[in-house]
């Protein structure tokens, strides 16, 4: 598929889809975390709700997405509830982020293994990544069918290896699989440690 077709394809997803999506798990469950001022990017933001809640947070976001129709959805929502938020349709992989541009990067349900570097080179020092997308081990249907669009067994901390994880999870099939954090790895990794 080359470009245009999967920009088509998404924003025909993104069209019929209602709402504006979930926020990601890995963001949710640790807000705790975030700088209390800063620049935030929601990369491949979908319909934005990540950028919606980092914008709550009282962070300046850019909002990234190739889909148009995923664009203007989330510069409408954004407007209506008053958010800052400065949405741009943008291919990523070949417009990637600057170099130490960010406070805080987050890249839920998107893989593309050759941004790993320029992501890890756009966050500033003592930044955040928080990052969720989908393994190969899995227990239900759920995400890409391709398993190359999937990760594998601890690829995401290999992939962001320059980083210092934070958080970490990745329960693959073990114990009682109707449970827990299935199909899905998170982490939330940091620039350079903070000295103590």
């Amino acid at each position: 598929m080359d470009s245009s077709e999967i920009r088509d394809k998404w924003d025909a997803r993104h069209a019929e889809a209602e709402g504006l999506g979930s926020q990601a798990r890995v963001l949710a469950d640790n807000l705790h975390l975030l700088p209390t001022a800063g620049k935030a990017l929601d990369l491949a933001c979908g319909r934005g709700a990540n950028a919606i809640l980092l914008a709550e947070a009282g962070l300046e976001v850019d909002a990234w997405d190739q889909s148009s129709v995923a664009i203007q959805r989330l510069s409408q929502a954004a407007e209506e509830a008053k958010l800052g938020i400065n949405c741009s349709v943008r291919d990523v992989v070949s417009q990637p982020p600057a170099a130490d541009s960010y406070d805080v990067i987050v890249v839920a349900h998107f893989l593309d293994r050759s941004l790993s570097g320029p992501i890890s080179q756009a966050l500033k020092t003592g930044g955040l990544l928080y990052y969720q997308t989908f393994t190969r081990a899995r227990v239900s249907e759920a995400g890409p069918s391709n398993p190359a669009m999937r990760l594998a067994d601890n690829e995401l901390l290999h992939m962001f290896s320059a980083l210092h994880p934070r958080i970490y999870r990745e329960e693959l099939l073990l114990g009682d699989t109707s449970q827990g954090w299935r199909d899905l790895a998170m982490l939330v990794a940091q620039k350079q440690l903070i000295s103590q």
